[in-house]
């Protein structure tokens, strides 16, 4: 490296955000994920041992993704190349790949390559990196915000060892902001500065366990208010609320967050707590996800969840969906909200599931032919005695009277088990 690129690059480091200034340097400067790097765990002791084999970090923006990558860079005795997925092609890999290769034949120094965004790589991209990855050439470290079963090929997932990085609480963010505020090196620690109390919390909630844009918006609050007369900048909670946006919803609708939240709007329902359906109707909605999908759910889980218990709940549900085809947004919320809370609220019975059982004794092959008394008997069918026997349950007491309607082959299977919620409890089952 040259003067004149060194002097490039601190020129850039000084520029840098806040976020990437402070990012750490080893593993006891990381904060948070104790799940994936506490003492003692697996990825923790690969990485002081410095014998890791590829590697994908999976989760939302701001969970420390990079950062690791860089500790480990920090750490590793292998030669350490990054790359981000959205500005860099096959031909770069190639040429990578060469290098890595010379590099261990020539130096027995392996190459660890760092690939941020690495969903955004294309089959093709994904499939240059599988060779080098199964001959040893490269250690891969892939980092990316969709559910890597969706977006990383196959061949090359069953090959990494894949570790899913949760949002950080807020009192991982606070420790990150008081050191910030303290580090005069890297953060803001030559500034007089003054936070309140109330505006550090307000920066730790508002970030929803981003660390990124919990340090952005600290640095942006100091940067952006003048001194008093002492030379103190006082950040109070107005100039917090200036300096961070509210974030918008992570939700992919192709990927993992639209299956994580459409199952746990379902299960809210099933286990009847409406608040928690409304809460997951709106994520969904306020993410642009199709109100007419969440209408065909609404659907199914009142016959699937309610059923018997209240039949009322799949008029509801199909009234909702038939008259949001006729309001539309926004007003068709209250549609799909009357609908969610009334089969949230409704009891529950879910024996219409027993038509899964009769479809799969069917699928098996366990029927028989019709009973002779069920039989049709048009045309000449009665001369074959089709009907024969059959008891008309209209003229018995109670219009019900006990005869056979299974197949021989079934008799006495009993598919249909009525609970004891709401109208199920009054179904005839003898």
């Amino acid at each position: 490296m040259d003067l004149f690129t060194k002097t490039q690059q601190d020129a850039l480091k000084g520029r840098a955000p806040l976020a990437a200034r402070m990012r750490p340097h080893n593993l006891d400067e990381v904060v948070g994920q104790q799940d994936v790097i506490g003492k003692g765990k697996l990825l923790r002791r690969a990485i002081e041992a410095d014998q890791l084999g590829s590697l994908i970090f999976y989760g939302p923006p701001g969970t420390g993704k990079t950062s690791l990558a860089n500790v480990i860079a920090n750490m590793t005795k292998s030669y350490f190349v990054k790359l981000n997925a959205v500005t860099s092609g096959v031909s770069e890999l190639r040429q990578i790949v060469k290098e890595a290769g010379e590099r261990l034949g020539y130096y027995q120094q392996g190459t660890i390559l760092f690939i941020d965004e690495i969903h955004r790589f294309n089959k093709a991209q994904q499939d240059a990196l599988l060779p080098a990855v199964e001959e040893g050439k490269i250690v891969l470290i892939g980092a990316t915000t969709e559910n890597p079963y969706f977006s990383v090929n196959s061949p090359l997932l069953s090959r990494s060892r894949l570790f899913r990085l949760e949002p950080l609480d807020k009192q991982d963010i606070l420790v990150l902001l008081d050191r910030a505020l303290a580090d005069k090196e890297k953060g803001l620690g030559n500034y007089r500065v003054k936070v309140s109390t109330r505006a550090l919390e307000h920066l730790a909630e508002a970030a929803r366990g981003d660390a990124r844009l919990a340090l952005n918006g600290l640095e942006l609050a100091v940067l952006s208010t003048p001194p008093n007369e002492e030379g103190i900048r006082i950040i109070d909670l107005a100039a917090a609320e200036e300096s961070i946006r509210e974030r918008s919803v992570i939700y992919d609708k192709m990927g993992d967050q639209h299956y994580d939240v459409f199952s746990a709007f379902i299960k809210s329902m099933r286990g009847s707590d409406p608040d928690a359906a409304l809460h997951y109707l709106a994520r969904m909605l306020q993410a642009g996800e199709d109100p007419r999908a969440i209408a065909r759910r609404l659907l199914i889980h009142a016959a699937e969840d309610v059923g018997l218990a209240d039949p009322m709940a799949l008029l509801v549900a199909n009234a909702a969906a038939q008259g949001f085809e006729q309001v539309g947004l926004p007003e068709g919320q209250l549609l799909l909200a009357q609908a969610a809370l009334y089969i949230a609220c409704a009891p529950k019975s879910n024996s219409v599931l027993a038509v899964h059982e009769a479809m799969a004794d069917v699928k098996n092959g366990k029927y028989g032919p019709v009973p002779v008394h069920l039989r049709d008997a048009i045309l000449g069918a009665k001369n074959m005695a089709h009907g024969k026997g059959y008891k008309y349950p209209h003229d018995y007491p109670g219009h019900y009277v006990e005869q056979d309607y299974l197949p021989r082959e079934l008799k006495g299977t009993k598919y249909f088990k009525p609970s004891m919620a709401g109208s199920d409890k009054g179904v005839r089952n003898p």
